[in-house]
């Protein structure tokens, strides 16, 4: 297994609301997070970075998730208490008032993968059959696509497609997507903020995630593509692969 995280201000944004990492529990296995924050003065940075810095922490403690209805108990049992956390500190810190986060995190092990998100940050599996989409959004968009309103083509340019429907740190209650999927040999993820997704389009990124190159030129390469087309956002990324014979 390998892994590599990588995040940017962009070329507008003063500063990095994201964060994110991969982090190794007692037991050798994985967890990649991204996080986008939002929130005016600055909450969001406070949102994300409190996020990861929590989930880490829970993380690094564990052990005993080998299945993965363990792994999608973790997510969700994790997730829901760093909720309570962001809610707590918002509401002692003015400043704070209103923050909130997306997030997108996967337990990798060398069975499975185990995905929760809420929000928009995205993860995307590339293996055998393709690259695929897993997650769903929690856009006022994506709903107004699946409902059948709009086109996927009308949704690229709505000017509401920034508006999500479910963030961390916002509401007492939250629901998140929790997905496993087979992960083999020569497989990669790629967990994403939509700094990345909303500049640079899948086919690209199977283009970059197939090139025979190492972990940390793909994130590279996709990094510098999303500021090449803008960079009007921070762009964070996570990819995590699952070497092939050759270590690839």
């Amino acid at each position: 297994m390998n892994a590599v995280f990588m995040t940017d201000r962009g070329k507008i944004r003063l500063h990095n609301e994201d964060n994110g990492g991969i982090f190794i529990n007692q037991d050798g296995l994985r967890l990649a997070i991204v996080a986008d924050g939002m929130g005016g003065h600055r909450a969001g940075d406070v949102a994300s970075e409190m996020t990861v810095s929590h989930l880490k922490g829970f993380w690094e403690e564990s052990s005993q998730i080998h299945t993965a209805e363990a792994a999608a108990a973790w997510l969700n049992n994790s997730i829901l208490t760093v909720n309570k956390l962001l809610l707590e500190h918002s509401r002692k810190n003015l400043e704070c008032d209103g923050m909130g986060t997306t997030i997108v995190a996967a337990i990798c092990t060398r069975l499975f993968a185990t995905v929760a998100n809420i929000g928009d940050s995205r993860c995307y599996i590339l293996n055998e059959t393709g690259f695929k989409q897993m997650t769903e959004d929690h856009s006022l968009v994506n709903e107004l696509v699946r409902s059948g309103q709009i086109s996927r083509e009308d949704a690229e340019h709505h000017p509401r497609k920034n508006v999500l429907l479910r963030a961390l740190g916002t509401e007492e209650m939250v629901e998140m997507d929790i997905k496993t999927i087979t992960f083999e040999e020569g497989d990669l993820l790629l967990l994403c903020s939509d700094g990345l997704s909303n500049k640079v389009n899948p086919a690209e990124m199977e283009e970059i995630l197939n090139r025979n190159s190492e972990l940390e030129e793909k994130a590279f390469e996709l990094v510098n593509q999303a500021n090449e087309y803008g960079g009007e956002d921070n762009i964070t990324l996570a990819i995590v692969g699952y070497l092939d014979s050759e270590g690839r």
